[in-house]
């Protein structure tokens, strides 16, 4: 590292210094564990922070005492499905979140949560704070709407992003998250952190560990409550089986006599509407196979979701992009209420943020090559506080075995990356820890434990 670089990182002080409030863990709801509780008390006292905890780990709970305890007026935004779940969650700690389309509808004083699509119908600065939930989805939107966020809310004194855990090396999703919270431009980060070779962006060799203090100053990451020294007890995952299911297919490329490798997005989509009818045809048996189960289809074309729905008959409730979100909640709450057994739909409407742990079964009828939309629709079902042993088939024909394979080396890079993510900001994030006060690591009325990288300190 040169003089002058390191001169440079010390002029950017690498930390983010807090802006909020401090709070005791008394005033912290009882219902939460106390990762959650010191999650949360964390993020208040930064004042702008992101939580980027793995599904399923109580984001939505932290999120609403955070908002609370703000004392600010506070809007919530996340994806349409998960709205109705978080006034839930308020009702269930006793906090009011108010459901709205539009300002007017908007609570005068406490929480308001609304859909990403909606927040042109609101006045952001009417709001003290603001808490996006499943905020990783910001790097699928148009970049207009992303700049309309970080525009909208950056005079705001309270700020919150809740997503699971990202990857050390995804440019997008880091950059998105530090400018929205104030935090740093993204050109800023890419000088500071990163260089661009043949291969993209990756950490510059000598600013490993200032990146990871950097960034565990202004954003929790963890995978397990343990990855923090907490204790793991109801956080244990039963197994996940995923099988991959091959179709016969007839399908060549036009000049081919055998399927081979797809190149391009043009084969893939040609192969996928080429090889609809099998597909769905194979997905019908295999749900209606185990008729007393509740199943998630994952599709990704139109056709594809028409056809399934109309071969599972009155039991399925199909989800699409035009309907009118009242009625996407309300087909989404015939199928959590057991009016019917069989969801059809896409990880592009409901593949982020929904607790669907009464469902085991899921089915993809094809495959994208997302690893995002994959493993979050995955997570809908496969997630903390699911009882049972979860089944996954992934329907594909052939030549469509390159897209699966593309997507499990995508899973074992991201894995291998958030592993590291979380090795390397683990000593830092305990010192971030640390500093709102010795915590009382006590589950209701059981002897105080702390960990041992806690113990001594004040």
């Amino acid at each position: 590292m040169t003089a002058e670089y390191a001169d440079f990182l010390a002029g950017k002080a690498i930390v983010v210094q807090p802006t909020g409030r401090e709070v005791s863990p008394d005033e912290i709801h009882p219902s939460l564990f106390p990762f959650q509780r010191d999650m949360t008390r964390w993020s208040l006292r930064k004042g702008r922070a992101a939580l980027f905890e793995d599904t399923g780990l109580g984001k939505t709970r932290q999120m609403i005492e955070w908002a609370r305890l703000t004392g600010e007026r506070t809007l919530l935004l996340a994806p349409l499905g998960v709205t109705q779940q978080t006034v839930r969650e308020g009702a269930r700690i006793g906090v009011p979140v108010t459901y709205a389309r539009s300002q007017a509808e908007a609570s005068p004083d406490g929480l308001t949560i609304t859909n990403y699509e909606m927040l042109g119908h609101f006045d952001p600065s009417a709001f003290g704070a603001v808490a996006l939930d499943e905020s990783s989805i910001l790097k699928n939107f148009e970049g207009k709407v992303r700049t309309h966020l970080i525009r909208s809310f950056r005079t705001t004194p309270y700020r919150l992003c809740c997503t699971a855990t990202p990857a050390p090396n995804d440019i997008a999703e880091l950059a998105n998250h530090a400018e929205f919270l104030g935090v740093m431009r993204r050109e800023e980060m890419l000088a500071a952190f990163f260089v661009h070779d043949d291969t993209g962006w990756r950490l510059k060799g000598h600013a490993r560990e200032p990146f990871y203090r950097w960034l565990a100053s202004w954003g929790m990451s963890l995978k397990r409550p343990s990855d923090l020294g907490y204790s793991d007890e109801g956080y244990v995952l039963p197994p996940l089986e995923i099988t991959a299911v091959l179709v016969p297919t007839t399908f060549t490329r036009p000049g081919q006599l055998f399927a081979t490798d797809l190149k391009g997005i043009g084969d893939r989509v040609a192969v996928r509407r080429e090889t609809l009818t099998e597909r769905v045809k194979a997905t019908a048996d295999l749900i209606l196979s185990e008729p007393d189960e509740s199943w998630i289809a994952w599709c990704g074309l139109n056709d594809e979701q028409d056809a399934l729905a109309a071969s599972l008959g009155d039991q399925c409730v199909s989800i699409f992009g035009t309907l009118a979100p009242d009625e996407k909640l309300a087909r989404l709450d015939r199928w959590l209420s057991g009016e019917v057994r069989y969801l059809v739909t896409k990880p592009s409407i409901f593949g982020h943020g929904l607790n669907l742990q009464q469902c085991a079964r899921m089915a993809f009828v094809g495959l994208s090559d997302s690893y995002e939309a994959y493993y979050q629709a995955i997570r809908r079902c496969w997630r903390y506080g699911q009882t049972r042993d979860v089944h996954v088939y992934i329907v594909l024909t052939e030549p469509e075995e390159a897209i699966y394979a593309n997507v499990c080396r995508k899973q074992r890079e991201a894995e291998a990356t958030a592993a590291e993510l979380v090795k390397h900001v683990a000593e830092f994030e305990r010192q971030e820890i640390a500093a709102v006060g010795r915590r009382d690591d006590r589950v209701h009325d059981q002897p105080t434990r702390l960990p041992v990288w806690l113990q001594g300190v004040a």
